[in-house]
């Protein structure tokens, strides 16, 4: 699974079991990676900062600040550097815990280095896609989206949008009026085709309602469709 050359290469590793440090450090650097690591949150908050990543790999469990603490105060700092985060838990809360501060993905240890890899390239990959012929800006309801800037606002203030979240906004978006199965969401915003994972599309689907819908118990815009997935309404009637 050699990385195209034309992807983006840089990745924060934060893990602080030496041991799966130098066996990922391997697995990323032999596919063309270029990586560093950090053993605790504080180093990690202060590296993902200030360096130039296009990923970061995030424990939970690290010494001096978690997983999830770092997770928040980076996205609180507007760095939206894509996030996939590890867990040893591979508990249903934590994993809702993690995509409520920002993370794009999360993958519970033990994990093959297959899956790891899969991951890491089809998030670099939808969000270094370019998206041609589109207006730089879309309005629905009371939310704004910049598609130049990928920020998003409601009622004129800023929505906290994690890059996953704002990759199936922008293809919700896209295919306005269209029902879009969780399959398909799979392959086009996460770039990879599992049935079992269909549960990660619910959770951001979940997330996008808390913070767009004006009341996310009763959907207006991300309606769900019984057997078949998901439609976007710009409108409702």
């Amino acid at each position: 699974m050699k990385r195209r050359a034309s992807l983006p290469s840089r990745i924060l590793l934060v893990e602080d079991e030496t041991g799966l440090v130098l066996t990922l450090t391997d697995l990323l650097r032999s596919e063309g990676f270029q990586v560093e690591s950090a053993g605790d949150g504080e180093d990690a908050l202060e590296l993902a900062s200030t360096g130039n990543f296009n990923l970061i790999i995030l424990d939970v469990m690290l010494p001096r600040k978690d997983g999830f603490e770092v997770c928040r105060a980076l996205r609180r700092r507007s760095i939206h550097t894509p996030i996939i985060m590890l867990t040893a838990r591979g508990q249903v809360a934590d994993k809702v815990t993690g995509l409520k501060v920002g993370a794009d993905d999360y993958l519970a240890k033990p994990f093959e280095s297959s899956e790891l890899l899969a991951r890491v390239e089809a998030l670099l990959r939808r969000v270094s896609v370019p998206r041609e012929n589109r207006e730089e800006t879309y309005r629905f309801g009371s939310v704004m989206v910049d598609f130049r800037r990928t920020a998003v606002e409601r009622s004129a203030k800023p929505v906290d949008m994690s890059a996953r979240e704002f990759e199936l906004l922008t293809y919700f978006i896209e295919q306005q009026g269209n029902t879009v199965s969780r399959q398909e969401l799979l392959r086009q915003v996460w770039g990879y085709d599992a049935a079992t994972l269909t549960r990660t599309v619910d959770a951001h689907v979940w997330m996008l309602r808390q913070k767009l819908e004006e009341d996310p118990q009763n959907p207006r815009h991300f309606i769900t469709i019984r057997g078949l997935g998901y439609k976007f309404i710009e409108s409702p009637r």
